[in-house]
């Protein structure tokens, strides 16, 4: 039993030698604790659900039957959560998820949309336990943000988070029109695990090329302004990282190349599940950057995933991060693809 396992790993001498690696153990002890404890919840709810239905059987009791399927439906609810936590069985499901946002093209507009869209995640964040730090903002020309990265903190955060990468479409009337045309813009989404420095991910200095630039702008409630602030480009990949949240131009770099091994690991395992997905005749192919999600507000009201089929037409919680549904058809989906 893997608990037995750990248990035996942290009662060992100089398990705090490496205090990386102690924290790691101990947070996957505490979620192995969380989910036995979870069960056996579940278990007793369970008895006292069949409890209050001979009763209400036996004498009668109406109170009792809208107790029991009260109580029923909320453990229908707590079990999906853990069949869910079952689904994210990827190894990089666990981690904490680094989030990259970029406006396409279509200036004002496109920038505005990349803005909404920053919102929705921070709401989603919010909504679900998690805490979110910046990296780096760039604000837009006129409205919204040319870009912007942050990490998402929580269990989970990456394999929940992880089916957002993509093209996100938005078709509206657009605010910054004075003819009231539609408009269709476009912003790109990159959702990488962050990882530890148990995964190594080798990274040649003659590849990089290293940029310092001053932080100005609206963005400040959500980073430092300094003149510090560090963008690396990775050439052959194309990759290009920032940070300017650290006070000093040191923390900066260390920030921007953490964030630039989460981009190359990413991008590398995408590459091998294309590559599994061309094996597969069957399965639908998933090109890197391809749209995912189209939000139309204008002429009629719809969210829909174009992966899954998926679509709703209550944009309005969905934009204000309630992701729940679009996250769970992914999952299922995903799921659903594994045992083909």
């Amino acid at each position: 039993m893997r608990l037995k396992e750990l248990e035996e790993i942290t009662g060992k001498e100089g398990f705090w030698n490496n205090a990386e690696k102690a924290q790691e153990i101990l947070r996957e002890q505490s979620r192995i604790k969380d989910a036995l404890d979870g069960l056996k919840r579940l278990s007793s709810d369970l008895d006292d659900v069949e409890v209050l239905e001979e009763l209400s059987i036996e004498e009668g009791d109406e109170a009792a039957a809208r107790e029991a399927s009260e109580k029923l439906s909320e453990i229908k609810s707590r079990v999906e959560t853990l069949e869910f936590k079952r689904i994210l069985g990827e190894p990089d499901d666990e981690r904490n998820a680094i989030v990259s946002i970029n406006a396409g093209a279509g200036g004002t507009e496109a920038q505005d949309w990349a803005e909404m869209l920053l919102r929705m995640y921070l709401r989603y964040a919010e909504l679900n336990g998690f805490t979110t730090e910046f990296i780096e903002y760039q604000e837009g020309d006129e409205a919204g943000m040319k870009g912007a990265t942050f990490l998402v903190k929580g269990d989970y955060a990456f394999g929940y988070l992880k089916c957002e990468s993509g093209v996100h479409r938005l078709v509206r009337i657009s605010p910054f029109d004075a003819n009231k045309r539609r408009h269709t813009s476009f912003a790109s989404v990159f959702v990488s695990p962050e990882i530890d420095e148990n995964i190594e991910i080798e990274i040649d200095e003659k590849d990089l090329r290293v940029d310092t630039y001053r932080a100005s702008g609206a963005g400040g409630q959500h980073v430092n302004k300094t003149d510090s602030a560090i963008r690396i480009t990775h050439m052959p990949s194309g990759i290009v990282v920032s940070c300017q949240n650290e006070r000093s131009q040191h923390q900066n770099r260390a920030t921007a190349m953490k964030v630039l091994k989460a981009r190359l690991y990413e991008l590398e395992k995408e590459k091998q599940r294309v590559k599994i997905d061309e094996m597969h005749a069957t399965k639908k192919e998933i090109g890197w950057g391809s749209q995912i999600r189209s939000y139309v507000l204008h002429p009629y009201r719809m969210i829909k995933d174009h992966r899954t089929g998926f679509e709703t037409g209550n944009v309005e919680p969905v934009l204000d991060g309630d992701l729940s549904e679009f996250i769970k058809s992914y999952l299922l989906m995903q799921a659903g693809e594994k045992t083909l």
